[in-house]
């Protein structure tokens, strides 16, 4: 695995604190998530299908970004991870471009990838949540902005905010300047599609966002996503990674288990279920239980 850019030993350390005493070859399976609401939705619906199944879990959400979550997987600090086929691709290979654009292929591809380091991945999920650019409807209409190519003619500076990874990712930042050759934008750092980028694109502070496609934020805020014209993104199915030594351990069910989620996992759901945990403020595991349960998976 080609690890795009070297940990710093902060990093490194941060994340051997939140793994610590998991992940170390033992019976139990510890899932980690991402700093943001879907990911801490998506860690504990695996988590209370595998529980379900008698096998014992240990759940650890927020982690940080893909940049600490990974590498704890290949280290074996972690066990799984809920991911998205397109993202965790260039991950793996270094961030480089590349020209795959179908599902299956970038699904193929990941896998790939991912054997040299004893990981695995289950089947990948029609549900997608892709990474988006969001602006205000104000702004949009203001400035005629239909698609990300648009903000060639904004008059000045588009400062475009999102989390600190985004900066250095092609599926980002980098992809604004480097694949549509933006050269009238500036990055930003907020969060990772939180609250604080939230509140900073409806105050102005920033003229567009790093937003996700599920997010219930975008409906809420009345935001506008930009056509992807180039198409810069790829893929982004939900598939969870884990190490072969949770099957060596507990079997091929639990490739099973997974599968069955993500098979009745659709962007509906995560809508839904996002909207449940930003806006309603609602435990991820509370809703993830109640969406295990209406879709007959656990119980």
């Amino acid at each position: 695995m080609r690890i795009p850019r070297s940990l710093t030993l902060p990093v490194v350390a941060a994340v051997a604190l939140v793994a610590s005493g998991c992940g170390d070859g033992g019976d139990t399976v510890t899932i980690g998530a991402n700093d943001f609401a879907e990911s801490n939705i998506l860690a504990q619906i695996y988590g209370l299908a595998l529980e379900d199944a008698g096998i014992e879990v240990e759940v650890r959400q927020s982690i940080g970004s893909r940049e600490n979550t990974f590498p704890a997987v290949v280290d074996g600090e972690l066990d799984l991870v809920p991911e998205y086929t397109g993202n965790a691709f260039l991950f793996t290979q270094g961030e480089g471009d590349t020209e795959l654009r179908d599902e299956q292929e970038v699904y193929d591809a990941l896998v790939a990838e991912l054997e040299a380091d004893g990981l695995i991945a289950g089947q990948y999920s029609p549900a997608q949540d892709v990474d988006g650019l969001a602006v205000t409807r104000e702004t949009a209409e203001e400035h005629g902005l239909v698609t990300i190519s648009d903000i060639a003619d904004f008059p000045g500076t588009f400062r475009f905010g999102g989390g600190p990874e985004c900066e250095e990712r092609i599926s980002c930042f980098v992809g604004y300047t480097d694949v549509y050759g933006l050269t009238n934008i500036e990055f930003v750092s907020l969060d990772s599609g939180g609250p604080i980028t939230v509140e900073a694109l409806n105050a102005g502070e920033v003229d567009g966002a790093n937003l996700f496609t599920t997010q219930s934020v975008v409906g809420a805020n009345d935001f506008v996503m930009l056509e992807d014209d180039q198409q810069l993104q790829l893929p982004q199915n939900i598939v969870p990674v884990l190490r072969q030594d949770v099957i060596d351990t507990h079997g091929e069910e639990v490739l099973g288990i997974l599968d069955a989620i993500s098979a009745a996992l659709t962007e509906e759901d995560l809508i839904d279920l996002n909207a449940q945990v930003e806006l309603e403020q609602r435990e991820p595991r509370d809703v993830a239980r109640e969406w295990l349960e209406t879709n007959g998976l656990i119980g």
